[in-house]
């Protein structure tokens, strides 16, 4: 049975690996604080997976279909990476697909060309974002911002996972005309762990709680709510 914010065809086989490579850490009892100031008991690292090339080549071939299924490759003329994440991403895919790559500065670097945007972005060039992850889309929409400052169109963003429990990330984007795909999200990861037994029956409910009500949860632990005017 597909969980309720599953990311769909991949969302297991991805969550597996994941959970493999030890990319995955659930601490229900000593939560994480989050670059948002959120509590969470989970935590991923997608970083970890340019270690493991079995892994790197199972999520690549992921990703590759379901831009073949979500946007078509031929709809496509550049593939763009977030910095610093986002960009051994990109070159793997951009690699896989034949196209140009390019990455993207989180700000314009301050000195020679002060350019945002390094490689390859010819005028209205039609760009696939792609980041490690998603949490509540914020920096999504800065690099979106850049695509589209430096001529270029976007309309898909492509991320190995998102939370897929906040959300305005997807209304936001959808605002700006960017649909996300995610090839993995934690409803996935909290299956798979359960069927793996990486979780006791007491730890996946905490999770599940967090997941099914994530500011709360936070609240409750101490962790701050973005969205706070405080």
């Amino acid at each position: 049975m597909t969980s309720p914010g599953s990311a769909g065809p991949s969302g297991p086989a991805v969550a597996r690996v994941l959970l493999e490579i030890g990319a995955v850490l659930m601490r229900p009892k000593d939560p994480f604080i989050l670059t948002s100031g959120r509590a969470s008991p989970v935590y991923v690292d997608c970083r970890k997976v340019i270690g493991y090339p079995r892994a790197r080549m199972l999520i690549t071939g992921h990703a590759i279909e379901a831009i073949w299924r979500e946007i078509g490759v031929e709809s496509l003329d550049v593939i763009a990476g977030g910095e610093t994440a986002g960009i051994p991403y990109a070159a793997w895919i951009a690699d896989k697909l034949g196209l140009p790559m390019a990455y993207i500065r989180k700000k314009p670097k301050g000195f020679g060309r002060n350019a945002q945007i390094e490689g390859v972005l010819p005028e209205g060039a039609r760009t696939l974002l792609v980041e490690d992850l998603a949490t509540d889309g914020g920096s999504k929409l800065n690099f979106i911002n850049a695509i589209r400052n430096a001529g270029g169109k976007v309309s898909h963003a492509l991320v190995v996972f998102h939370y897929g429990i906040f959300p305005q990330a997807l209304d936001d984007l959808k605002a700006q005309g960017v649909t996300l795909i995610g090839l993995a999200t934690w409803w996935d990861v909290l299956q798979v762990a359960g069927d793996l037994g990486h979780l006791s029956a007491e730890e996946a409910k905490d999770v599940r709680s967090f997941l099914e009500n994530p500011e709360a949860w936070s609240a409750a632990r101490g962790g701050k709510n973005p969205a706070s005017k405080e």
